[in-house]
């Protein structure tokens, strides 16, 4: 609701102004465009934050860093190998990174022969 009454609150002050005789109607109209301008680039940069921090928690990966990706699997099977750093490890990779192998055991069941029975 205080968004609500900061923008009320520089109409109210534009139209002071405009009926003061301080500022013609071009320059209300000029510093309200800056105003709207101004807010929709702040908008626009916390949408894009959001849907990047959104899709991030997907899964998603951004196209340059799939095609980094993919040269990198290319240079693998052409044997030449370069490595690469990256800002931040997985969950997933820290996980398997630290946990130990588990022992997998195999159970054998003990059956008796079984008789074959003609007829």
């Amino acid at each position: 609701m205080s968004k609500n009454s900061d923008f009320l609150s520089t109409l109210k002050s534009f139209t002071s102004k405009l009926s003061d005789g301080e500022k013609s109607p071009a320059e209300i109209a000029n510093a309200l465009n800056a105003w709207l301008r101004d807010g929709g680039e702040a908008l626009k940069i916390k949408i894009e934050d959001e849907v990047e921090r959104s899709v991030s928690k997907m899964g998603f990966i951004k196209r340059g860093e799939f095609e980094a990706l993919k040269q990198e699997v290319a240079a693998l099977k052409n044997g030449t190998v370069k490595k690469r750093t990256t800002k931040k490890t997985t969950v997933k990779n820290a996980a398997a990174k630290n946990s130990s192998p588990k022992k997998i055991v195999k159970k054998s069941a003990n059956k008796a022969p079984s008789k074959k029975v003609s007829k």
